[in-house]
């Protein structure tokens, strides 16, 4: 099998072999260690200033989205969601279930933010931005530099789901003013599912505490004063935490996060050169190197997706709803190599010369 979704990805054999031990008892102080390293090395791959806080949350990345949510917003606030696909969405979910007031840029599916976009909400007391800089479901990555721009004039509290582009693509916290990046253990991390990340800004930090959120898990306040000692409120998933750590230190021993951005880079750029002869579309306006959209113009998307899973041992990402029928995605994150790419785009050829596409 090999794996091209968005994850889960897959992983080194280091990370695997972590996966395959016991798991330790974590209140101790070399667990303690290890959280503060993992902390260390998630803002410096951000970019973020020292001051920043990091929370490891025990759960997908939408329990982060909706951690953030709930603790960093208020029925005081307007906010500003960009809704570009499922993910946009499911900040839209999150807001109006906790009653947070806020107005949506609903955009088609593979089409970029634009300044156009923007026109009407400035001056226009919004307090918070929520934006998925990568649109996963679709493939669309959004101009931070856009972004950050508009919140900056307008004094604007940002937020950013970066779960599938942070290490993919480039991400500057501290200049762009980003209050909240929100990222998960299954993307370019290339560790199992189950811990999602929240890295604060100070002046989240700030709104976390003065919070008065009502919850237990969630409550981030009780979060950060644990991560004070690298610790949890809550027993954490143990082994993925080891295995996250091992992860970010291959990535500083290879040279950081820069490196790891131009070895994903590379990646999609191969694929994307030998696809030109096969009859798909690249669907978005704005790509991340973390993934490659596809309409696929002679054959069903997702019967794609199957024959290449039963027949071919491959596994690409399929898409739900309206887009079933239409794209798959082809990710580059996680332990691919371009012979990988070589062995999928055999697989076009030959189902090309099968008619199937």
């Amino acid at each position: 099998m090999i794996n091209f979704t968005v994850g889960p990805v897959q992983s080194s054999k280091a990370v695997r072999k972590i996966g395959a031990e016991q798991v330790p008892y974590f209140r101790t102080q070399e667990f303690s260690d290890v959280m503060l390293e993992n902390e260390r090395l998630i803002k410096e791959f951000a970019n973020a200033s020292d001051d920043s806080k990091v929370v490891f949350l025990t759960g997908s990345g939408t329990a982060s989205m909706e951690a953030t949510v709930m603790n960093t917003l208020s029925k005081e606030d307007k906010v500003l969601i960009v809704n570009g696909g499922s993910f946009g969405q499911r900040f839209v979910d999150i807001c109006q279930i906790h009653e947070i007031p806020h107005d949506i840029i609903k955009l088609e599916a593979g089409k970029a933010l634009k300044q156009k976009h923007l026109e009407k909400y400035e001056n226009a007391g919004i307090t918070a931005f929520l934006v998925n800089v990568h649109e996963t479901s679709t493939g669309v990555h959004y101009d931070m530099e856009l972004i950050s721009e508009f919140c900056k004039r307008n004094n604007i509290f940002l937020i950013v789901d970066a779960i599938s582009s942070f290490l993919a693509d480039n991400f500057e916290m501290s200049k762009w003013n980003v209050d909240v990046m929100i990222t998960g253990s299954q993307k370019a991390l290339a560790c199992p599912p189950g811990i999602s990340i929240i890295l604060l800004s100070q002046r989240a930090v700030d709104r976390v505490n003065d919070s008065k959120v009502k919850t237990l898990y969630f409550n981030l306040k009780s979060a950060l004063e644990n991560a004070k000692r690298g610790q949890t409120p809550f027993t954490p998933a143990v082994g993925i935490l080891l295995q996250i750590n091992q992860r970010l230190k291959e990535i500083e021993q290879s040279g950081g996060q820069v490196s790891e951005q131009e070895k994903i880079e590379k990646q999609a750029r191969d694929f994307r050169d030998r696809i030109k002869d096969f009859p798909f579309e690249i669907v978005s306006e704005s790509l991340s190197n973390a993934v490659t959209p596809l309409r696929a113009l002679t054959a069903s998307a997702y019967d794609i997706f199957l024959i290449l899973k039963d027949e071919y041992g491959i596994w690409v990402t399929p898409n739900g709803g309206e887009l079933r029928e239409k794209v798959f995605r082809v990710g580059h994150i996680g332990e691919l190599t371009v012979d990988d790419n070589t062995k999928l785009i055999e697989a076009f050829e030959d189902l090309k010369a099968r008619n199937i596409i």
